[in-house]
């Protein structure tokens, strides 16, 4: 075990260490170095190095998101502000105490702790601070790897009271713990638990590390929106030599990660940032990339990311040796990497830019309808970012194992805790303001349906980004979709013309249209739940066809 037990930089004082009601464990491993956390994993059977010095671990039963076991406590803050909806789920607070007491039981017994103190968002003047507490020493590193990372000066900082610096938040992770579901308010053994009151996060029965990432993802989608005038987004950023910034929206297995991670353009982050008046700022410290089918050729910065101090999730290792076969799915389809953002070459520091010239919606199109790029009006837009469509992509939930299609509101709605009118107005306001140019991007399907067609090519879809970004766009001719109305380029450099237009790739062209009445129908349905509180002029954007 790491000899820095009970050894607090500069003097820091155990009793400030905890929140009341949780024993002073003797064995407490404080803000430990990456080196010292793999090295009680290791020393305790949890974890392998790969070939490339990369901890490599195993999550247990969850190696995805639960989103039907995620919970809010619904109190005075929250009952009249959140929008309750399958997945803000209400749990009332009497539960929480009893769940609450049931984690600090379990805690006193364990013989060991590993906490963490750390930062979310890269901008100070929104900086949320936040207190991990660990079951397993490698979640801690997860916890390093991803939030921001304090020196010891601000560590001990002094604060107007004259204490030292303390947490906002308090996030409890402990996956060995099982409750009872009927006792505890719940459906299972497993719960995340967010409450507002007592600023805590509760991730219990589940080791997969996701959960903590997307809890402060919740509070910060809450927060910031409602105190600070800050539009939260499940978007990845980066920022051209330029200075030109470019957001690009998606759910897990769009892109986001794998697209942003640019040689010619310096990443901002991943997967969560927020839009204040002047400019874009990162809410994390690492990133959290999918590692399926990972290859250098195609994602090099990702795959050197993959080194000593990296967490690896889930995979699985060449027949004795410890390369690990990243095309091997018998796990998961959700393999994970975490990794701190510095460990990106081209990594932005600070993790701040100015506003975005360009944004991208990133949609994974099982049905292949969708064009591979698009560049949609203002409305067209806004209709968009409130459907939200994608295919949930195996693996990253559990119980997903084939794409999936789903329309998902800001392109986040499980994290997504207010009405998604109030992301969506932020949102259209700024585009407005700022005449942001807004483009479609389809990485899934062409040339057919899931199991008939093939997914686009990596390749073509940089392409069409790069022409995007770097405004070779501007002078080529476009036409519109016939039901969808997005404005299609007849050329890009380096793309192959014929598959500009989804219609051209299929053989059946019968069957192409048949699908395109069939997807229109599904965002047309999906919308009425929003067509109260949308403009007529947004509303006019939903798919047009002859039924």
């Amino acid at each position: 075990m790491s000899v820095h037990t009970t050894s607090f930089p500069m003097g820091r004082k155990m009793k400030n260490l905890f929140y009341p009601g949780l024993r002073q464990t003797e064995n407490i491993h404080y803000q430990l170095s990456p080196e010292e956390l793999i090295a009680d994993t290791l020393s305790i059977g949890q974890g392998v190095l790969s070939d490339s010095g990369a901890l490599v671990i195993n999550t247990g039963r969850f190696t995805g998101r639960s989103p039907k076991d995620k919970f809010i406590v619904r109190d005075d803050i929250t009952k009249k502000t959140v929008n309750w909806n399958e997945f803000n789920i209400a749990i009332e607070p009497h539960y929480f105490d009893i769940i609450y007491k049931k984690v600090l039981n379990y805690l006193d017994q364990l013989q060991d702790l590993w906490v963490r103190d750390c930062h979310a968002c890269a901008a100070e003047r929104y900086r949320v601070n936040i207190r991990v507490i660990n079951e397993k020493p490698w979640s801690n590193l997860f916890a390093y790897n991803m939030f921001l990372r304090p020196t010891d000066e601000e560590l001990v900082r002094k604060d107007s009271s004259g204490e030292d610096f303390s947490p906002d938040w308090c996030v409890i992770h402990v996956p060995e713990l099982k409750l009872n579901p009927k006792e505890c308010g719940i459906r299972h053994e497993n719960v995340s638990l967010i409450s507002f009151t007592h600023k805590i996060i509760l991730v219990v029965g589940s080791g997969y590390t996701g959960e903590i990432k997307k809890g402060v993802f919740t509070i910060l989608n809450y927060i910031l929106p409602q105190e600070k005038n800050v539009l939260s987004m499940h978007c990845s950023a980066n920022v051209g030599k330029s200075g030109d910034t470019a957001i690009f929206f998606g759910l897990s297995g769009t892109g986001k990660t794998t697209l942003s991670a640019d040689p010619g353009r310096n990443l901002i982050g991943d997967d969560e940032h927020g839009w204040t008046e002047n400019s874009i700022f990162n809410f994390e410290g690492g990133c959290y990339a999918k590692c399926i089918n990972l290859t250098e050729k195609n994602e090099p910065e990702i795959f050197h990311a993959i080194r000593s101090g990296a967490l690896v999730e889930n995979v699985t290792f060449f027949p004795g040796t410890n390369q690990i076969n990243f095309e091997d799915a018998s796990v998961t389809e959700n393999t994970r990497v975490s990794y701190p953002l510095h460990f990106i070459s081209n990594a932005h520091e600070p993790a701040i830019a100015g506003i975005p010239k360009n944004i991208f919606f990133l949609t994974c199109d099982a049905f292949g309808v969708l064009p591979p790029i698009s560049k949609l009006t203002t409305e067209q837009a806004m209709y968009q970012f409130i459907s939200g469509y994608t295919a949930k992509v195996a693996g990253t939930e559990t119980g997903v194992t084939e794409p999936k299609p789903t329309f998902s509101a800001c392109f986040g709605a499980p994290f997504m805790p207010l009405h998604p009118g109030k992301y969506a107005q932020m949102l259209g306001d700024k585009m407005q303001k700022h005449n942001v140019n807004v483009w479609l991007i389809n990485t899934g399907w062409t040339g057919g349906s899931y199991g008939e067609g093939h997914r686009m090519d990596l390749s073509h879809t940089r392409a069409m980004i790069t022409a995007a970004l770097e405004d070779r766009l501007r002078d080529v001719e476009f036409e519109n979709h016939p039901v969808f109305g997005f404005a299609i380029p007849e050329q890009c450099i380096d793309v192959p013309p014929e598959i500009l237009n989804p219609r051209n790739t299929w053989k059946d062209k019968n069957a192409y249209d048949e699908k395109t009445r069939y997807l229109a129908g599904l965002f047309i349905r999906n919308f009425e739940k929003y067509t109260g509180g949308v403009r007529d002029e947004v509303l006019a954007a939903a798919p047009k066809f002859d039924l």
